[in-house]
């Protein structure tokens, strides 16, 4: 075994810099099992949003060296680690498909040199490596009988959780956790987005409110009683600016239980949004997923 090698993934350079374009992405997800980005201080959009399709599944075909008319097909799916010290992500795409963890900092009478570290960690692998396997195998045949009424963005990694969860945890530890870091990760999202802010904001004090987005502009400015499309360099300039804002912080705020629709009225066809608050909040469905009670089978509790 190479020193300091990872528990599964026998890559050499398990923590890299960010890929300069999609293509180097992909490239990078086809040699490793985990790709890992190490000390960043935010995202671009376009990585953020490949970063989605990775997270879930998708592909990239580019031309081929030397070729005219043929293609090369990459095609992966992959966990991701992000790690650094302001927030990474503000999209809340990419946010509602990942976990938020927050390490405490290392005091300087607990730092250990790097040898250290791995040998400790050599000792320990074969023991975190027949854990995982364990419950793994307890997943696998858990999965069967799991299912939801309703499910997440990560349908399948919810249902996968819940399969393996009874293995260390009662049922549904790991789906309040799940949720509860959603809920936030959203919020954060929201509060880094003065759009998804001011919406929240105006529901904050009604039921439903409708709409053109140049209507929504003028209770803006009444809401935060400032022009803020002059004090915030980031806020949209143009109804069209501001409908594509809205579009993209849709699933954020069903979250938090804000429903966000766009239609169409009267002969001109004006664009008309309509926003409701909600009953009860999105976040919270994946709770429901539960075993399967059977008669052939013994099912978690």
């Amino acid at each position: 075994m190479e020193f300091g090698a990872p528990v599964i993934d026998p890559h050499i350079a398990p923590v890299r810099a960010l890929a300069r374009d999609e293509r180097e992405l992909m490239i990078a997800a086809n040699n490793a099992h985990v790709l890992a980005f190490d000390n960043l201080s935010g995202l671009p959009g376009w990585l953020s949003d490949a970063l989605c399709r990775l997270a879930s599944g998708g592909s990239l075909a580019v031309r081929q060296l030397y070729t005219d008319d043929e293609e090369v097909l990459f095609q992966a799916a992959r966990p991701i680690l992000c790690n650094g010290i302001e927030e990474i992500i503000g999209r809340p795409d990419l946010a509602d498909r990942a976990i938020f963890l927050t390490i405490p900092p290392i005091g300087e009478r607990e730092r250990r040199p790097e040898a250290m570290l791995w040998r400790e960690f050599d000792h320990a692998r074969p023991s975190i490596l027949g854990a995982l396997l364990d419950i793994a195998a307890h997943g696998l045949k858990m999965r069967p009988g799991i299912h939801g009424e309703t499910l997440p963005r990560m349908a399948d990694f919810a249902l996968w959780a819940a399969a393996c969860e009874t293995a260390l945890w009662p049922a549904g530890t790991v789906a309040r956790a799940y949720a509860c870091n959603r809920r936030a990760a959203l919020e954060g999202v929201i509060e880094a987005d003065p759009v998804a802010a001011c919406v929240r904001e105006m529901m904050a004090e009604r039921q439903q409110w409708s709409g053109t987005a140049s209507d929504f502009l003028h209770a803006a400015d009444k809401v935060q009683r400032e022009e803020v499309s002059i004090r915030r360099p980031n806020w949209p300039r143009t109804p069209r600016a501001l409908a594509g804002r809205l579009r993209r912080a849709q699933t954020s705020l069903r979250a938090l239980g804000i429903e966000l629709a766009f239609h169409r009225e009267g002969r001109a066809g004006s664009r008309i949004i309509t926003m409701r608050a909600a009953s009860d909040s999105a976040v919270g469905i994946v709770s429901e997923i539960r075993p399967r009670r059977s008669r052939n089978r013994i099912s978690a509790p």
